[in-house]
């Protein structure tokens, strides 16, 4: 790791894309450069393929239509909900791209004396996330000599563009409310399914009220607990960080839940059983594509097998072989089950 660092310090810009570089590599170059441009824009692709089509399956976001009273409003609720979710996925680069601006043009170039406040104080807070050494020993500040982690971006950026650190603050408090509200959506949608899809409907039919909202709030304090062991587990590896984790969970929502959405909505022949075993095939090829190729799920299962990528395709987008996976099981299956009832059948059409 260190080795790499090292080169990663050695070459121009810190081993970045130039700024207005879209892609690595260069269509016009060699043939290395041409490989590197087109696994860059493949794996560009891929990941926006992932997101988008897990924004449309997160659980957490469909449920909260159901508090609407009426058909027009639970449109209209969609519409404002990808309204903000565009903000949200179109801003977050521009964001990015401001850092980095700010970061070429006032702090490269300036003696390591009169560096900002900011850069001491975030090194002070963890030097795995921002760190700047003098290398060439001569007292100026080059691009190469500072390393900055994705995780503290959106919270330096304040300091950065040289606003008060109150100002990071409030950003660290909204991020920390919507973190907060995404997290009880999330835990309220699995205790929800667990103890009245699973529990109620498949376990015991006949249970009063009472025992199924105390299952509910068992099974939600055991989510809570298992989701928290995660996260610990998480960051002590180091292998991770939030960026990968964010987009793993796209990935693993359009794997397993898009292609039961889509087919159950317009396909009037998908079955549960069809729609179950997709799901399941959906989501277990993407983990395992997961567990082969990043280090943090190699590291939990031991392996030790050489990571070989299916066309050049980063683990982060790995919903893009889970989504057609999907999609075929369920279709077969479908098929080789009895159909649905008349009843349901025409619910589609309606």
């Amino acid at each position: 790791a260190q080795r790499t660092s090292a080169n990663n310090r050695a070459n121009p810009l810190a081993n970045m894309p130039r700024h207005a570089q879209q892609f690595a590599g260069d269509p016009n170059g060699d043939e290395k450069a041409r490989t590197a441009f087109e696994t860059s824009r493949r794996n560009f692709l891929a990941l926006i393929f992932c997101l988008m089509v897990g924004t449309a399956a997160l659980p957490h976001i469909l449920m909260r239509y159901y508090t609407t009273p009426s058909v027009k409003q639970a449109r209209e609720s969609v519409t404002w909900s990808l309204f903000f979710i565009f903000l949200l996925y179109f801003t977050a680069p521009a964001l990015a791209v401001l850092v980095k601006y700010e970061v070429f043009n006032v702090l490269v170039g300036t003696p390591f004396d009169k560096l900002p406040a900011w850069v001491a104080s975030w090194n002070k807070v963890d030097p795995a996330l921002l760190s700047v050494v003098d290398v060439n020993k001569d007292g100026i500040f080059q691009l190469a000599e500072m390393t900055i982690g994705g995780d503290i971006i959106v919270l330096a950026t304040p300091e950065i563009g040289g606003l008060p650190y109150v100002i990071s603050g409030m950003v660290a408090a909204g991020g920390l409310a919507a973190a907060l509200s995404t997290a009880d959506g999330l835990l309220l949608t699995m205790a929800n399914a667990l103890s009245h899809d699973l529990y109620y409907k498949m376990i015991d039919p006949n249970a009063p009220a009472a025992r199924r909202v105390l299952i509910s709030k068992i099974l939600l304090l055991i989510v809570a607990l298992l989701a928290a062991y995660v996260a610990y587990q998480v960051h002590v590896s180091k292998n991770a960080d939030i960026l990968f984790l964010v987009a793993a969970a796209f990935s693993f929502a359009a794997a397993s839940f898009f292609p039961a959405l889509v087919l159950g909505i317009f396909w009037k022949r998908a079955t549960a059983a069809g729609a179950c075993a997709g799901m399941i095939a959906g989501l277990g090829i993407s983990f395992y594509y997961m567990s082969m190729t990043h280090p943090l799920f190699r590291g939990w299962f031991d392996v030790t097998s050489p990571i070989e990528l299916w066309w050049g395709i980063l683990p982060i987008s790995a919903g893009l072989f889970g989504v057609p996976v999907g999609f075929a099981v369920i279709i077969l299956v479908s098929l080789v089950t009895p159909a649905p009832k008349k009843e349901i059948q025409e619910l589609v059409d309606h």
